[in-house]
């Protein structure tokens, strides 16, 4: 099977207008949660009919090709597992989703920015132990001080989070919209209510 066919996933926001399908690895659990594993429906088509995916939900529409009809796949099971990765890539995206997508001196939500806790002018580097997400007013009231100079404190020590980690920090921000048919899928690792 293809590498890039396994691994890649379509970021492009206008492809998944419509009908996206969830794609689960072979052990029936969603291949990133941050970003969902989505497909667009073409490409979920097209898998099924190279046999790469089996088809576990469907939507009640429909597309033709000239000698074909096809109900539009919802989730997707790729036939082969494809082994997680276990480094997290530090990203812009990555370090809100660390930090819960607040301030890790407030606390405040929205308009968030990273901050340098050692500042780069200070010999800070830009890594996962020395960045955190920051409001505007923190990270402006902050500038090129240290922490003991601004008056500020953290919530939480920057630490490299683990893919098991961030896993779990994505299922707690789920995207805008989620068909009802994958929730069997999202949420099934969950531990039960007794």
């Amino acid at each position: 099977m293809d590498g890039d066919f396994r691994t890649q996933f379509v970021r492009d926001p206008a492809t998944l207008k419509h009908f996206p399908a969830l794609v689960l690895n072979a052990d029936f659990r969603p291949l990133s949660y941050y970003p969902l594993s989505l497909w667009p429906w073409q490409e979920a088509i097209k898998a099924a009919v190279l046999d790469r995916v089996q088809v576990v939900a469907e939507y009640d529409h429909v597309v033709r090709s000239q000698r074909q009809e096809f109900r539009i796949p919802s989730v997707v099971v790729l036939k082969e597992f494809v082994r997680p990765q276990k480094r997290v890539a530090f990203t812009r995206f990555n370090l809100f989703l660390r930090d819960a997508f607040c301030c890790q001196y407030c606390g405040a939500k929205g308009d968030l920015t990273f901050d340098h806790v050692i500042p780069r002018s200070r010999g800070g580097i830009t890594s996962w132990e020395n960045v955190v997400a920051a409001c505007s007013p923190c990270n402006l009231h902050k500038g090129s001080k240290s922490l003991r100079q601004s008056g500020l404190a953290l919530h939480h020590p920057p630490r490299a989070p683990s893919a098991e980690e961030m896993q779990a920090h994505g299922r707690r921000f789920p995207p805008n919209h989620l068909h009802e048919s994958w929730m069997d899928y999202l949420y099934w690792d969950a531990e039960l209510d007794a």
